[in-house]
């Protein structure tokens, strides 16, 4: 059993920024069972007489505007982990790596973003999770909170190549895991068996020899140990694997629990893979 010389995939939290640990792969074989926008335009002062004497105005600084919702951005991956960002939207029908998906003033940023993004994606959870999706959350600059911004924008992103990011299509996207071959090109896909020294994580558009095709759900409140995450999904994942393979009477397969800081940061699920051939 071997450990990826990859990251997993990333989730941002706002407070505590990008999250990636590595993930614990196991790789077997076995019989088949048969089946800074900064904003300094403020107003210009004003000045006037009363009566005999003079008084000056001071400027009153206007209230910086919130992101628009459904804003295109072109962001790096190494951006995600800023709790803001200062880059300028770009028309949509242009290259970008990000799509807002909502812009709120109210709750935490953490537990509606989540939300919003399968809103805007569609399909059941787990589509979601075997997607190369993600969501980012961004506040505003120093500068736009001074002039008294209070919004939150939550940010769509997908992964393309271990950690880059996908240029994403200009149209199309909404709605896009309700398609029925959707993860054919932005499930979540390997360079090579888990947990060999060339694996990488890749969307499934790009060339690949392994494919994530199931999420198996772990119980417990506190992490499980290793130990115990390690074996929790070897039988469903060798089930699948088998079932997939048919007739043949041996096949590959792979198993990948969480660690405990994915856990804590709220995946309590593995991945069953398998070679994208089968």
């Amino acid at each position: 059993m071997n450990k990826p010389r990859t990251p997993a995939p990333v989730r941002r939290a706002l407070a505590s920024g990008l999250l990636a640990g590595l993930a614990a792969l196991a790789g077997c074989t076995g019989p088949s069972p048969g089946a800074d926008s900064s904003g300094d335009s403020a107003p210009r002062p004003s000045s006037g007489t009363a009566g005999t004497g003079s008084a000056s105005a001071t400027a009153t600084p206007t209230v910086a505007p919130p992101p628009a919702d459904g804003g295109c951005y072109r962001l790096t991956s190494g951006e995600l982990t800023r709790p803001s960002s200062s880059a300028a939207p770009v028309p949509c029908t242009a290259v970008h790596t990000a799509r807002t998906v909502f812009v709120g003033s109210r709750g935490r940023p953490e537990a509606i973003c989540p939300g919003r993004l399968a809103a805007f994606l569609g399909g059941t959870t787990t589509a979601r999770r075997l997607s190369r999706f993600e969501v980012v959350w961004f506040s505003p600059t120093a500068a736009e909170s001074q002039r008294g911004a209070r919004w939150f924008r939550c940010d769509l992103v997908a992964f393309a190549v271990r950690d880059s990011l996908l240029r994403l299509p200009g149209k199309h996207l909404h709605g896009v895991l309700d398609r029925r071959r959707a993860l054919d090109t932005y499930g979540l896909c390997g360079t090579a068996a888990p947990g060999s020294a060339r694996f990488g994580r890749v969307i499934c558009g790009q060339r690949h020899s392994w494919r994530a095709v199931r999420v198996v759900g772990l119980r417990g409140r506190t992490y499980p140990g290793v130990a115990a995450v390690r074996t929790a999904g070897q039988r469903t994942c060798q089930k699948t694997a088998g079932a997939r393979a048919g007739k043949r009477l041996r096949f590959r397969y792979g198993w990948e629990w969480p660690t405990g800081d994915q856990w804590a940061a709220g995946q309590h699920f593995g991945y069953c893979w398998v070679p994208s051939t089968s």
